[in-house]
């Protein structure tokens, strides 16, 4: 595809807006349509970013004929509906983490899109990562052999606003969403399967109805393995942070930044063209598109992940 491929995006709240703002750097690709839940916010979105067409349905984005792939950064709940709707339209497209909130949606999603023979990615954004990325090339090169992942997702959100501070139309979710980053990078890190995965949560929030502290462990086939921390609780720092322990040293991931274990920056500047990682999973899925390749982050290469969260779900239930 050697034509501008023109794009939909559904969503135009906090992490829609990073994703328009990600393809404004990306030549050969146009946002020309936009789908969110208000019209009129839409329309202010939309002409702050010269998009011609906004609508509050997906299916309107769908039928237009231009429209080449879509974007879907809407609730959690939507996903797997929605990334279906896609495919059977004949759209290439990437939906935001998580792929579902079930496992039997997530498996719907990868077998539609192994039928059309579609792109289908989901916005695994740790794969992108620099600091992430620059850690993989040392393992994959056998420089640097992980032996366990310690990770905290700390966010404070006792009500239901999104990062905008505004308020949601959807609830979060630990598991479904926020552990997804965490289960899918251990597993793509350590480049083997999960063999071993434990669960325990706090209180249910009796409001939002979900549980606002949550701990997961998991082992890899490679004999790594990995401590997760999850919590909407939290005053303090805010955001994901990644220790990496090896057998050569130790890293700490803070999102595109990386240090080592006492504390010294790594320059991670050099490794990919962008140290923004919206960018690059967009670049990728739109390269992908361009190239008749599957993408990383495939449906299909992260279905694993959501195989793991269901049978902690399971757990959890039982608990």
């Amino acid at each position: 595809m050697s034509k501008t491929i023109k794009v939909a995006l559904a969503g135009a709240g906090a992490f829609g807006i990073k994703h328009l703002d990600a393809i404004k750097l990306i030549d050969g690709v146009e946002v020309v349509s936009l789908v969110s839940r208000e019209l009129d916010k839409t329309r202010e979105v939309a002409a702050k970013y010269g998009i011609g067409h906004c609508t509050t349905e997906l299916a309107d984005s769908l039928a237009l004929a231009e429209v080449d792939a879509v974007i879907l950064c809407t609730p959690t709940q939507m996903h797997a509906s929605q990334a279906i709707a896609c495919l059977k339209a004949g759209k290439h497209v990437q939906v935001e983490i998580p792929l579902a909130d079930s496992w039997k949606d997530a498996q719907a999603v990868v077998e539609l899109q192994k039928q059309s023979g579609l792109v289908a990615m989901c916005g695994h954004t740790r794969r992108f990562n620099p600091s992430h990325q620059w850690v993989h090339r040392k393992v994959v090169s056998a420089d640097f052999n992980i032996q366990q992942m310690d990770v905290q997702t700390y966010f404070f959100r006792r009500t239901n606003m999104n990062a905008l501070g505004q308020p949601r139309s959807w609830t979060d979710h630990l598991l479904w969403h926020h552990a997804a980053h965490t289960v899918d990078l251990f597993a793509y890190q350590t480049g083997a399967p999960i063999v071993q995965a434990n669960a325990i949560q706090g209180p249910i929030h009796p409001v939002l109805g979900i549980a606002m502290d949550m701990s997961i462990q998991l082992k890899s086939a490679s004999g790594a393995i990995c401590t997760l921390s999850l919590s909407f609780n939290n005053e303090g720092p805010l955001g994901t942070f990644f220790r990496y322990i090896g057998d050569t040293g130790t890293y700490i991931a803070r999102y595109d930044d990386l240090v080592d274990g006492k504390d010294q920056k790594i320059d991670v500047s050099q490794v990919d063209v962008s140290m923004n990682g919206i960018e690059l999973q967009d670049r990728e899925f739109f390269a992908a598109i361009r190239e008749g390749r599957e993408p990383n982050a495939s449906v299909a290469q992260v279905l694993p992940c959501y195989q793991v969260l269901h049978r902690l779900e399971e757990q959890l239930g039982r608990s």
